[in-house]
This record gives C-alpha cells, sequence and structure tokens, in this order.
C-alpha cells in the first residue's frame, strides 16, 4: 500500500464510511516532487473526495462515475498560484514582510501579506506601522525567535520559530495537532427533515444543497470550490472591512457567487441565509462565529466544515495560521531545505490537500445526514495534514527541482488564466469566479 492509499484508509477511518476499494497507482512526475510525498498527499486528497462523491451519487440513486486520477490535472490544481494570469501577469503571492527571516538565534517565518496582519506584526516588534521595511528586518535579526514568536501569539500577528521535526512531535501543540482523524466528525443534537432535494445529475451529485462559504486564502475556498463544482450553490460571504487579496479570490471562486456581509451589522440578514443553508464552512478560529452571534440553532441539521491551521484545542488552538507557517512550525522548511536556509513544499500542499479532505468529510456528512436528519460538525487542520505527511516513510532526500506546471494545464476566461479542476471528469468550473462582491446576500429562487 502506498502512501495516498493510505491516506484513503486513514480519511474513511475517521469518517466511518466504507473503504473504497483500490486506489489506482500515482505518479506525479516531477511538478510536485520533494523530499516528503506530496504527490500522495495530492493524490490521496482527491481521491477522497472522488470516492465520497460517488457514495452521494448511490445514495441519490444516481450511476457512480469512474474517476480517474490524473497526474497533470492534480499538479495544475495545487500549483495553481503558478499557473495564475491576470493580464498576463503572474501575482506577487507574499509581501515584503512574509517569509523567512534570520533572527539573533535562528530564523522565523511570518505572514503579513493582509494590511492588517502587516500593522500586527509590527506592533508586535514594537514597531510604528510605517517603520521601513529593512528596518523591521534589522529588528527582526536582533530578537530572539522565541521572543518574537510569543510576542506575535501575543498582538495576533503570525509568525513562528522555525523548528526540526522532532522539536515539534515532541511539543504540546505538536502531540494535540497529531491527534486524532484527518478529517473529525462530531454529531450534535439538533436535526432535520432527512432526505435530498430534486434535480441531481452523476457530474452535479450536490445539486439543490446550499453553501456558505465564509472562508479565505486556499483551504476553505479550495474545498467551497470543489463543492461547487459537484453542483452545490455556493455563496461566498466577506467582510466590506476587509477585501480579499485579488489574486487569491480569482484562483480560488470559481463557480461560486460573492458577496459582502458585515456580522457586526447585518447580522439578522446572515441568520436568513443561514437558516436555509444545508451547509456552512468557516475559517474562523473557535469561538469567533459564537461571538458574533452565529450558532447552528439557527439551522436545524446543518453541516458546519471547520478549517484551522493547529486544530481546535491545545495550546496553539486559538492562534492564526497558514500553510507557509505550519510548515516552517513543523519541520518540513527544514527538511525541504536546511537549517541553515530553510525550504518550502513545491506547492500550498496542506492548504490543498485540507481542502479537497474537508469537502469529502462534508459530503460525507450530508450523506448520513439524508438518512438520520442530524447536524454534524466536520473537522480538518492544516497541522494534522502536515503530520499525516510527516509521518509517511516515503522520502526522497534527492529530488531533482520540481518543475513547473504546463500552461496547457490552465483555463482562460478573458484576461484571467487560472488552473483546470483536480477532479479530470470535469473540463472547467461552471463560471470564473464573478466579481468580488457583486451579488446580493439572497438565495435564488429554487426552480424544482
Amino acid at each position: 500500500m502506498n502512501a495516498h492509499q493510505q491516506l484513503i484508509r486513514d480519511y474513511e477511518a475517521g469518517i466511518g464510511v466504507t473503504a473504497s476499494g483500490n486506489i489506482p497507482a500515482f505518479d506525479s512526475g516531477s511538478n510536485l516532487v520533494a523530499t516528503l510525498p506530496v504527490p500522495s498527499l495530492a493524490a490521496g486528497s482527491v481521491a477522497a473526495l472522488n470516492a465520497a462523491a460517488n457514495r452521494m451519487r448511490t445514495a441519490r440513486g444516481l450511476d457512480t462515475v469512474s474517476f480517474r486520477l490524473d497526474p497533470d490535472r492534480i499538479c495544475a490544481a495545487f500549483r495553481s498560484d503558478r499557473l495564475l494570469r491576470m493580464q498576463g501577469q503572474p501575482p506577487a503571492q507574499f509581501a515584503d514582510l512574509s517569509g523567512f527571516f534570520p533572527t539573533f538565534d535562528g530564523w522565523v517565518r511570518t505572514h503579513a501579506n493582509y494590511p492588517h496582519h502587516r500593522a500586527r506584526l509590527l506592533a508586535a516588534l514594537d514597531l510604528p506601522a510605517d517603520t521601513p521595511v529593512d528596518l523591521a528586518v534589522a529588528h527582526l535579526a536582533m530578537t530572539r525567535a522565541c521572543d518574537i514568536e510569543d510576542r506575535a501569539a501575543a498582538t495576533g500577528a503570525v509568525a513562528v520559530r522555525l523548528r526540526t521535526e522532532q522539536e515539534w512531535a515532541q511539543s504540546p501543540e505538536g502531540q494535540a495537532a497529531a491527534a486524532g482523524p484527518l478529517v473529525a466528525v462530531e454529531t450534535r443534537d439538533d436535526r432535520a427533515e432527512p432526505g435530498f432535494t430534486s434535480g441531481a445529475t452523476p457530474l452535479q451529485p450536490l445539486r439543490g444543497v446550499r453553501v456558505l462559504d465564509l472562508t479565505r486564502v486556499i483551504a476553505g475556498p479550495v474545498a467551497t470550490r470543489a463543492l461547487a463544482l459537484l453542483g452545490a450553490e455556493v455563496l461566498r460571504i466577506d467582510p466590506p472591512q476587509l477585501p480579499e487579496i485579488e489574486w487569491q479570490y480569482a484562483d480560488c471562486c470559481q463557480g461560486k457567487r460573492s458577496t459582502l456581509l458585515d456580522l457586526r451589522t447585518q447580522l439578522a440578514v446572515f441568520n436568513e441565509l443561514l437558516a436555509s443553508a444545508d451547509v456552512l464552512i468557516t475559517g474562523y478560529r473557535p469561538g469567533s462565529l459564537e461571538r458574533a452571534g452565529v450558532t447552528a440553532a439557527t439551522r436545524p441539521g446543518l453541516i458546519h466544515g471547520r478549517v484551522s491551521a493547529w486544530g481546535e484545542s491545545g495550546p496553539w488552538g486559538k492562534r492564526r495560521g497558514f500553510d507557509s507557517i505550519v510548515q516552517a512550525a513543523t519541520g518540513i522548511s527544514i527538511l525541504e531545505g536546511a537549517e541553515a536556509l530553510p525550504g518550502a513544499l513545491p506547492a500550498q500542499a496542506l492548504d490543498h490537500a485540507s481542502g479537497y479532505l474537508l469537502a469529502a468529510g462534508v459530503v460525507d456528512a450530508l450523506v448520513a445526514r439524508a438518512s438520520d436528519g442530524i447536524g454534524r460538525d466536520v473537522r480538518v487542520a492544516l497541522a494534522r495534514t502536515a503530520s499525516w505527511l510527516l509521518a509517511m516513510p516515503e522520502r526522497t532526500p534527492d529530488h531533482p527541482r520540481a518543475a513547473e506546471p504546463r500552461p496547457d494545464w490552465a483555463v482562460t476566461h478573458g484576461t484571467v488564466v487560472t488552473a483546470a479542476p483536480a477532479l479530470a471528469e470535469y473540463p472547467d468550473y461552471a463560471w470564473p469566479a464573478p466579481p468580488y462582491g457583486s451579488d446580493t446576500p439572497r438565495w435564488p429562487v429554487r426552480t424544482r
């Protein structure tokens, strides 16, 4: 059994479904090559979604689809940021204060792509918001890495100390992150009427399913984009006071609608949407939505998919994080580089894989709810996905440099070029990312 077959078994053991049978061997070539088995992680997560989609088809009385894993399509989807072009130009993926920086006694990895995260990072360093980059970098170089990490956590900034995999595995936060299944599912006490709406087809087994998307960056948007590909009606909600980064939105909002809603002042509008939704996908830290007044009681039987960086329990359960940050904290950056010069995986693989695994878990939770009406929470965490990747024995420390994805793996809509879907049965998404915030916050009237 290779690593991506093991991932399917681990996923299905956690989600509590029947094993999906033999998963075909996957050879990714050199586009996701790394020391760690990234191709297996990518293929396994996509295969998990395919298998869950077939279970949904069976539950709705539809023919199953004989899916295939296309290495080119999967590599393109996982490295979509390398294929993306807007007005013919590739995106600037990381801001000037996002990246690896040497410190007094090691390295830190920071994430300051959003303006508010940049401001918090400078505040953590006791520097003014208008501090020049070179002065901030010099300040980092004179500060201990652990102090930067602690100050960042205290101010809501995003920065971690570079660790070895052994350090991470032996730490309380590392042990908490490695506990539990890849996809955790918990039932709640609330119930809805079991069954499905009508109108599904083999290629759109989720037709009639309404999904509210309150996620950003990659993992959550990948999950909801996958649900939209399978026919779900996905409405993405963003806060008007915190605009999304343009290229991230263009790369992950295909097939969805987009609206702006301030939960602080428009909670009644949101609750009205939630009352007739089937699925809510969120990427907020534990307790954030509840403090805003959002509860699952608004919609009995709701499937609540949740993605976090570190898991919802343990010492780091309330900390912010991103794929690059998790790689640095868990030891992946040293494995893919060295302690003297850290590296990274060839893709934001923790994000993408966690997104497909979350989508698979949500689909299986919908299948279960159709029988019993019970609401469920479905959770994934980037650090848990990282723990799986680190636990796999298939390592290739001597490997060539990962090749760039080929342009013919992309699709073009006007001035935007993006990767084709990872699921090989779909040539493209239903539509490209719509203009940001262009839709009204309401569900269209169902015609069937």
